[in-house]
Parts: structure tokens; sequence; C-alpha cells
């Protein structure tokens, strides 16, 4: 198929729950899974619809304790639409003779096609085509669109359309011992022949969910209105119509929705929008026509265009890369510069980690600094506003500045588990992941990262300089003086890496001198002290009274960056924590002959009675996140300030180490691992990226994507196209590039922003051609490899590598 089409064409059962995560759409307000509108959920199928920042907590008595959860909430289920023939079984694609099925999520369009053609009991042929979408311009309307072909007979057709409210937060297996059920019922009524309501609330957040639908029909081009039957029971309500037809004229059927909740602007309650939105909506073409039209004027924005060796991998590779693109857009659209929401690690399309959200912006904000920036202005007020929450969550534990949470959702307080089941064992066991302040690094280094791309210093001295300094005092609080290595340390905290929470037999949790933590931490501190160069004067100055910062903080602050502990083994490799070089060495053959699929290594050991904790393992390598975040340059910068050595030779040398010893337990450590094999030229970075690509549409990890895509690797495949094979970093006022295009890769092709600037980048391996769009924007410096260039307005130049 072409590099715009997912097509599946034949339906097995047992894939329905990937394809329905994968065939997601939605328009970053709210999502639907890509289930079949007449499935209700089952083993096979899950209906979900979850709407960005729809939050509601429930307690549970488990394992001897009381576990609260928060969970992004699966609203009440719109779809529901089906039919039966002549008082027959409603339509089950499982009991009926399916003669072709050809399903297409159209990634250009964001429109889902199903076409099923099938033989019932009574021997008769009838085709069904669907159309789907929610649109990306009314980001309160989803439309869907039925047309029924009878092949070879005539007869009453009666159709039923829906919505129901009794559904529950059933879409991840290891939570079905939770508590799961989030809605109560507040009303449902028949507004006209055409038109239903019904209105929910979650039970703790008390946020008002309102649906209106609108099912209207056509026999060829002429609209009928047939009789209407309601049937009404608390959570649900439905319209069942029956309608005469032959295989002379086909039946359309359109069922148009409108959603609205409590926590929308400018409304007047949610209930009255609803009806107001479905009874203006226009017909199924009409918003398709506009939906596309935009969607058009976004691709403009987010396409790119490979060449490669193979073109059979050149359109595959293209293809999962727009994929990705598109879910990240369907995730977070332009619709949320106007919500209060941050970017759930499994998107909008499915429950696992309960919607919560991580570190994933980290890999997911670098696609729209150079894309659409204004979409990361607004996840990151998301973190802004939850700067109190975590000013008290540092308050508590003892520390200064702020903390903020390794999950987060409603309101930023820690979501984090203190127990999880391993579905291996069967065994709950306790949670230390909310150890991982590392998240606090990832913040602050996405503020500055937005900053550097976008020069928006109005959101830096408002909004963005506040979270930088109150992170770094946070840091400064956190690190102890040792004086024995005459050094500060952080203690007891989690790396990326959760396969370690705890030295081996030890009764507490937590690591010593996490090396990625530490070194993050003094990264910080250097960007906060440099706000005071970057920022106006007087607001600087402003912001320190607010914060009542003193010189003598400040002093303290660059002595903590000077003297980081960053703990080494066997002289140049940096080591994940203090004490990793005393753990064993583990066993990787024997365990991959004894299980073959390891990427759970922490699942299986302990469904032995073993811990990683024992082991130099890793789910992902905490020190090759450096490498990925950092230039050597930069890295030799930081390193030379805490008067440590640093050659850009160890680099390859860390590498090897890691990868001998990592499971890839994270779909993010093989876009880590790509890209820092892409980076310092070596083999292996492409075919990493081409296992990255596959993480959600071959579900490498055995039944994680039909819970919900993975955001972070989703985007990391596509920033290594954007970034690492362009080699573009944003620092110091310029724009750099140092392409490394891996071997079999002929050129890319892409758009970016930079500081308003729109620019077209053309790569091969022997050149870069950079074309501007005229504006009346000042000029920009670029960096090519080790020369800086000046680049106006409307300029096209050309640089031989």
């Amino acid at each position: 198929m072409s590099g715009w089409k997912l097509v599946y064409e034949s339906f097995e059962p047992a894939q329905e729950g990937i394809r329905e995560a994968l065939c997601t759409v939605g328009n970053g307000y709210f999502a639907t899974r890509g289930a079949a509108p007449e499935s209700a959920a089952s083993n096979f199928h899950y209906p979900g619809t979850y709407i960005a920042g729809c939050y509601n907590r429930l307690r549970t008595e488990i394992a001897g304790e009381t576990v609260e959860n928060e969970s992004l909430v699966n609203a009440p289920n719109w779809l529901p639409l089906t039919f039966r023939i002549e008082d027959g079984d409603w339509f089950d694609i499982d009991s009926v003779d399916i003669l072709s099925y050809y399903q297409e999520l159209d990634l250009k369009q964001a429109i889902l096609k199903r076409t099923i053609r099938f033989r019932d009991p009574e021997g008769r042929h009838t085709r069904i085509e669907q159309r789907r979408l929610i649109s990306i311009e009314y980001r309160h309307l989803a439309a869907l669109e039925t047309t029924i072909h009878a092949e070879d007979w005539s007869g009453t057709i009666e159709v039923c359309s829906a919505l129901d409210g009794c559904v529950e937060n059933g879409g991840v297996a290891r939570y079905q011992d939770l508590n799961n059920h989030h809605l109560s019922f507040l009303a449902a009524e028949t507004l006209s022949d055409t038109t239903m309501a019904l209105e929910m609330e979650t039970h703790q957040s008390h946020i008002r969910i309102a649906q209106a639908a609108t099912t209207r029909f056509w026999l060829g081009d002429n609209p009928i209105e047939p009789a209407l039957k309601t049937e009404q029971a608390e959570c649900y309500i439905a319209h069942r119509y029956a309608v005469e037809v032959d295989s002379q004229q086909t039946l359309q059927i359109e069922k148009t929705v409108s959603l609205y909740t409590s926590r929308d602007r400018a409304i007047s309650e949610a209930g009255l929008e609803a009806r107001k939105a479905v009874a203006e909506a226009p017909r199924f073409a009409a918003l398709a026509a506009r939906h596309i039209l935009l969607w058009k004027q976004l691709w403009r924005r987010f396409d790119l265009d490979i060449e490669h060796d193979d073109p059979a991998e050149e359109k595959h590779t293209e293809r999962i890369l727009r994929l990705h693109i598109l879910h990240l857009i369907q995730t977070t659209s332009p619709h949320i510069m106007d919500l209060d929401v941050g970017v759930p690690a499994r998107g909008l399309h499915g429950e696992a980690y309960r919607g919560h959200i991580f570190w994933d912006e980290l890999f997911v904000f670098p696609l729209f600094n150079l894309r659409m920036p204004e979409i990361t202005r607004a996840l990151l007020r998301y973190r802004y506003r939850r700067l109190n929450e975590a000013r008290r969550a540092a308050r508590d534990a003892g520390h200064r500045g702020a903390m903020y949470p390794w999950q987060s959702g409603s309101n930023g307080r820690e979501e984090s588990q203190r127990l999880h089941l391993n579905p291996q064992s069967g065994n709950w066991i306790p949670d230390n992941s909310h150890l991982q302040r590392h998240i606090n690094a990832a913040v602050a280094y996405n503020v500055w990262q937005y900053y550097q791309v976008t020069r928006d210093l109005e959101f830096l001295s408002f909004y963005g300089a506040e979270m930088i300094l109150e992170i770094a005092r946070f840091w400064a609080s956190i690190a102890t003086y040792n004086n024995a290595l005459e050094r500060y340390e952080i203690l007891r905290v989690m790396g990326p890496d959760e396969y370690h929470d705890a030295y081996p037999d030890a009764e507490q949790p937590g690591l010593n001198n996490n090396a990625y933590t530490n070194l993050m931490a003094v990264w910080v501190i250097l960007r906060a002290l440099e706000l005071r160069d970057v920022l106006p004067s007087q607001r600087f100055i402003e912001l320190c009274r607010q914060l009542e910062l003193s010189p003598e903080e400040f002093s303290h602050w660059e002595e903590v960056s000077r003297r980081m502990h960053i703990p080494f083994h066997d002289d140049d490799i940096i080591s994940q924590f203090e004490g990793y070089e005393k753990l064993e060495e583990f066993d990787w053959e024997g365990y991959r002959e004894k299980y073959d699929d390891i990427q759970r290594l922490d699942r299986i050991l302990e469904a032995e009675g073993d811990s990683p904790n024992r082991y130099k393992v890793s789910k992902q390598a905490d020190v090759l996140m450096l490498f990925y975040l950092f230039s050597s340059e930069e890295l030799g910068e930081l390193f030379a300030h805490l008067d440590y050595p640093f050659e850009p030779e160890i680099i390859p040398r860390n590498i090897d180490y890691y990868i001998q010893r990592t499971s890839h337990g994270s779909t993010l450590s093989r876009v880590v691992h790509s890209w820092v094999l892409a980076r310092s030229n070596r083999p292996g970075g492409w075919p990493l990226f081409l296992e990255a690509l596959k993480s959600d549409v071959s579900d490498i990890q055995g039944g994680t994507t039909a819970e919900g895509i993975h955001t972070g690797a989703m985007a990391g495949t596509v920033d290594l196209i954007q970034r690492c094979f362009t080699g573009i970093e944003t620092r110091g006022d310029r724009l750099w590039l140092n392409p490394c295009l891996p071997e079999g890769l002929q050129s890319l092709t892409l758009n970016i922003r930079y500081r308003q600037h729109v620019l077209k980048l053309y790569v091969t391996p022997v050149c870069i051609r950079i074309s501007t769009e005229p504006s009346s924007e000042h000029p920009i410096k670029i960096g090519i490899r080790t020369k800086i260039h000046r680049l106006n307005p409307g300029d096209v130049r050309e640089f031989q590598l």
C-alpha cells in the first residue's frame, strides 16, 4: 500500500486489541479507539473514548492496604450502531461468513474506513461500508457514516443507534482487581425522532460528561424518516428504526455526536452545549471536507520524506513514521493550546499507566518545538500550573524548591502506585518508582529547549524561569556534602532504569549517586545561573525577590554545580549508580535460551523469587540517556566544569558496556540506543531504529499496544529522523546541523521552524541544502559542523559535507 495508509485485509479477533489502539481517531480534545461500532467490551474488543484531562480517583482494598488510583476515565461510548435483518440476530462479525474484509486508517485524512462483505445464516449477501472521524476543526464533534448494500435480497433492516454510559475502565487486565467504575448516571432523554442525549458524571472529580447524537437516514439520495422506538435504561439510551431496503438502493446512515464536559470554557452548561452543537452539525461529507483540509495543513508542517536504497523499506518506514506523527497530533493537537492537559504516556488510546503523564514529554516536545512550538508552550503551562503542588511535595519531603511527581494527573500530586501487579507471578509487590527525581530535570530541560528553539522570552520570563529556578533550588537542597569525597551527593533515588530500585538485601529503597540524575542536576543548576544573563535584568530581580533568592543561595548553587559526585568504574565507565560495579554479571545467554523474550526481565526474576537489583542489567540504560540528550561537546563542558576527565573516546566504550547489559524492557530503550549508535556513526543505529519503529505496530512487548500506544517511543522514532540523522542542535542562540545519515539512507527532506523562520532542509550524505521562506524576521545564525553562517529570510544555501 502507499505510504499514507495503515491497512488490514482480514479479520483476526486475536489482533483486534492492537488494531483498535492503532486505528484510534482523535483531535487532542478526545479520541476513540478503532473498535467496531457494533462491538462491546469482550476478550477481543474494547471500545474506549478518552477525554484529555478527564481524571477520577477510586480506592480499592487490596493486599491488606487501601490503594488509591487516579485514572483517565473511559467516557460513555458514542459508537454503538448496529443492525439486524428481518428480526434476526443483531449483526455480529464473529457469527457471519466473512467473504471480504478491509480496514484502512487513512493517515493523510485521519479517517478510519471499513468494508465488510458477508453472508448471513439465511444465505443473504450484504456489504457494509463505514467511515469514521473525530473532527480536527470542531473539537466537540465526531461522526460515523455507514452504508449498507443489500446485494441479493430485500426486506426490513432494523437499525439500533445508542449512547452507552454503562462503561468502566476495563482495558488493562492487570488492573481488573481494582475498582474501575468511574461514572454515575445523571440523565438520558430523547430530544426528537433523530436526536438523543446522555449525561454522566465522574464519582470523585465530579466532571459532567454530556453527549448528544443525531442519527439520519437516506435511501439512495433521498432522505427518509423511519419511525422511532426508544430503548432506555440507566446509563444507556438507544433509538431503533425499521427501514425497508432492496438491492436497487443503498441505505446510508449518518450518526453525528457532540461531546462536552463541565471543564470546558465559555459554556453555560455541558448538556445544553452538546445539544446545540449536534443540532448545528453539518452532514458527514461537509464535516469530512473541512476535516481533510485542516489535516492537509497540518501535514504541510509535520510530514517528512526519506529516500532509501530499498524502495520497500522506504515506503514501510515512511508509513510508520506518519502513523506515529498522526497519533502524536491526535493526542496533542492545536486544540490543546486552550486546555489544561499534559502528554499521557499512552496517548488517548487506552488505559495503561492510567493515562498519567511521565517524562515521555522529553521525547515528544522536540517534534513540536521544531514544527508547532505553540503546542509545546501550552503543554509546559500544564507543568507551570502545578508548580505549587511541586513545591508542596518538596516541602513535605524535607527539601526546598519544587519536586515534580514521577506520575502526574489532574492536580500534579504524585500518582505513582505504591503496589503493582506482576502478571507473570500474580504477586502484588512494592512500587518505588516515585523515587525517580530525574523527572524534575526533564521539566527544566523541556523549558530550556523550547526557549532555545523559539527564543520565547515572554514565556521564559513569566513561566519557564520560575520553574527552572525552583527545580535548581530543589537539586541544591537534596544534594548533601560528603566530607570524604569532598563532593556533593544525591542519595536514595531511582534512575530511568526501573530495574534497580534498591541495593541487594537493603531494607530501604533507593540508590546513591545515579550518574544520570546527578549530571542532570548540575545541568539544571547551570541553566538557572545562566538566567541571570538571559532574562531582562528587571524581571530577574523581580523573580529573585518573589522567590526570596539571595546571593548566598546562588553561591551555594555554584559550589554544588562544580562539586557534584559522578561515579566511575573500570577507569572510564560512568557507573549507572554508586556500587553498580559490585553487582553480579547476568546469565544473558541462559535466560534467552530459557525464556526467549526477556524484555521484561524484572517480571521474570520476581516470578523466580529473584530481583534485578542483584545484577548488572538494565531495562533502559541510564548512562546512555546522557549521550541522547547532549552532544559530546556539551558533555565535555559539563565534565570539565566538574573537574572530571572526559574524552569523546569514552562514549563508544560506555555504549558498548551498557548495550551488552540491556534487555530493552522499555520501548524508549531502542530509540535511545539507536540514537547514540547513529550519532557515533556506528553500525546498528539503523537496525535499532527499525526495531523501534515496530514497537507498537508489531506489539513487540506482547500485549502492551492494545492498552495504548507509546507516545515517547513514537515521538522518538520521528525525532531520530528529524534531529539525530540531521544533527540538529539548538544551543547558544544558534541552530547547529551536523548530518550523519545511516548507510542506505540517500536523503531526507523536512520542514522545521526555528525562531519564527520556516526552513526546508534537504540532506544527503554529501550535502545539505537549506531554504528559508521570505519574512520580516531578523537573520539567524546556523552552524554547519564547526562553521557559523548567517541565514537571511528567503535565502537558499547549500553546504558540502
